[in-house]
């Protein structure tokens, strides 16, 4: 019997060197583990001893004895990357990385922002040195986008705040919710009071689809949609036209299929989760009942993952659809799938696409239907959208590379909501530099960079540092980067010690920030949103406004 890794992985590598046999992979010294889809376990030299399940943080692996229906494919999905990836192996024992010399006395660092990017990046800091971090986020809660951006119906990817929650039980890190970095307190002030600062403020805003109509009542980005059913305070009173029977959701990453699972789930299921409470009331009157995902490349360059389009196939009273016209492939697109050295990732996510193209449909279900090779070039309709004009695209060879471009023939779906989901970007950070093509704080290895020199003090981590790449779990490797740096300037001497202590930053940010909110603040908002949640089977009931959630702060 093996282990088996499964559709939630994280990717944050926890489970690597725990395996006591070696034989999880890639590893994050691999070049595959940045492209990589999930981790995965190889079935013949597993020992069957659990190690990585106490390790994994979001519950994503199991016995194959224990797979349910749903998961049972990843046994041969693990299998499968071993066949292309033969299991050579010169483990030797991680090392443990050094910790600066007592005498430096304790590291005081600043982290902007608390999702999932900062918290890992806490979290090495804390086993790393003998450190203080004050952890600033503008929200009231901490957790980013694993409380504001996982989908609820994926409560086990959630999971990974809990390993958090237990890595910052100590006093050595304090929160300070509800505190904007740039109007509460500067830049310059964080730099008096620690030693070094990390930003780690994700990608705020999306991209832009630049056609006629994008900006129509009814055309939204799908991060504010996916804001409002987390239940996020700043679009907790948006409101989205659920009135017709189609959506069509413009991309087709995973954030795409999150969208069109929770458009067409039965919100029966979803008042199982932590679904925002005026999002599940609007899902219940929804009319929706098809949802068009559009991407403008071909079935092999879908930008979701297999493990998440082979999840929809479980979906109880919904269909995929797929037109097994798009599925015809160019010939260079056929060579890559013919390639006996090609991932088998890939060749997974083209063989779904199949089997879902050859699913007789039940008239009676929801549909969830996949068209590729489609760009918008408008969204229609008047005083609100009304629907989406797209060209159908084909797929040409550029330098090497495939790009679609845009045939004389059009298309037009009527649709009530469009939604655009075609990638993040970040924002410039005050007083920081910033790169605006790539949407980044311009750095090397995390360390900010300004007119060619390194700004002493000042780090990035997360999408911020990288771009919008990679999923949860991506963020521990980057964060391991930047905190390396960081430690290593600090045993260099080129850290300025603080002007203020940890008193003395307490005493400001009472003066100049009344509501923040501390650890026993966001304890009593944890608190409360389980037990509202405990009577109706729910992991918890989310406070949406900040009133809300600061009452509950002072409760």
């Amino acid at each position: 019997m093996a282990y088996v890794i499964t559709q939630r992985c994280c990717n944050d590598a926890s489970c690597v060197p725990e395996c006591p046999v070696d034989c999880i992979r890639p590893t994050p010294e691999q070049p595959e583990f940045a492209t990589t889809e999930q981790l995965y376990i190889d079935p013949d030299t597993c020992i069957d001893c659990g190690a990585c399940v106490d390790a994994c943080p979001v519950e994503a692996i199991f016995s194959e004895d224990d797979l349910t229906a749903s998961l049972a494919r990843f046994r041969d999905i693990n299998a499968t990357y071993f066949e292309r990836h033969p299991l050579e192996s010169n483990f030797d024992p991680l090392v443990t990385p050094a910790r600066p010399p007592k005498e430096l006395g304790t590291l005081r660092v600043a982290i902007v922002g608390a999702g999932p990017a900062a918290c890992y990046a806490a979290d090495e800091l804390l086993r790393r040195a003998d450190v203080e971090v004050e952890m600033f986020d503008r929200l009231p809660t901490p957790w980013g986008l694993v409380r504001a951006g996982v989908a609820p119906d994926h409560p086990g990817t959630k999971t990974v705040s809990s390993m958090f929650e237990s890595a910052f039980r100590r006093e050595t890190l304090q929160y300070h919710l509800n505190v904007e970095v740039g109007n509460h307190i500067s830049h310059d002030e964080l730099l008096s009071h620690h030693h070094a600062v990390i930003y780690a403020v994700g990608a705020s805003t999306d991209r832009q689809l630049g056609v006629p109509g994008e900006d129509l009542p009814g055309s939204h980005s799908a991060t504010e949609f996916v804001a409002w059913y987390n239940g996020h305070p700043d679009y907790a009173n948006r409101s989205f036209d659920l009135s017709g029977e189609r959506a069509v959701v413009v991309g087709n990453g995973n954030v795409a299929l999150d969208v069109a699972r929770v458009l067409t789930l039965d919100p029966d299921e979803l008042a199982k989760t932590d679904i925002a409470d005026y999002a599940l009331d609007a899902l219940r009157n929804s009319n929706i009942r098809e949802v068009v995902v559009l991407g403008r490349r071909g079935p092999l360059q879908a930008a979701y993952t297999s493990p998440e389009f082979l999840a929809l196939g479980y979906l109880k009273g919904i269909d995929v659809i797929v037109d097994p016209a798009d599925l015809e492939l160019d010939p260079e697109s056929r060579a890559l799938l013919d390639d006996p050295e090609v991932e088998p990732s890939l060749q997974l996510k083209y063989q779904l696409a199949q089997e879902y193209a050859a699913k007789e449909p039940n008239p009676s279900n929801k549909r969830i239907v996949f068209r590729y090779l489609a760009s918008p070039t408008a969204v229609t309709g008047t005083d609100k959208a009304e629907g989406v004009e797209f060209a159908h695209n084909e797929l040409v060879s550029e330098d090497g590379r495939l790009i679609a471009r845009a045939t004389d023939r059009t298309e037009t779906l009527p649709a009530s909501l469009v939604l655009r989901s075609i990638g993040y970007r970040g924002e410039p950070v005050a007083e920081l530099p910033f790169d605006d093509r790539a949407g980044t704080v311009p750095n090397e290895h995390g360390r900010v960079v300004a007119e060619g020199a390194h700004l002493p003090g000042v780090y990035v981590s997360g999408w911020i540092k990288r771009g919008p790449r990679g999923v949860i779990g991506s963020n521990r490797v980057d964060a391991q980067e930047t905190v390396e740096r960081l430690i290593d300037d600090f045993t260099a001497g080129k850290l300025a010690a603080p002007q203020g202590d940890r008193a003395a930053l307490k005493a400001l940010l009472g003066q100049r920030q009344p509501d923040l909110v501390d650890r026993e603040g966001w304890k009593a908002i944890d608190t409360a949103e389980r037990s509202a949640g405990k009577s109706g089977g729910r992991p918890r009931v989310k406070f949406t406004t900040r009133d809300d959630l600061l009452k509950a702060a002072r409760s």
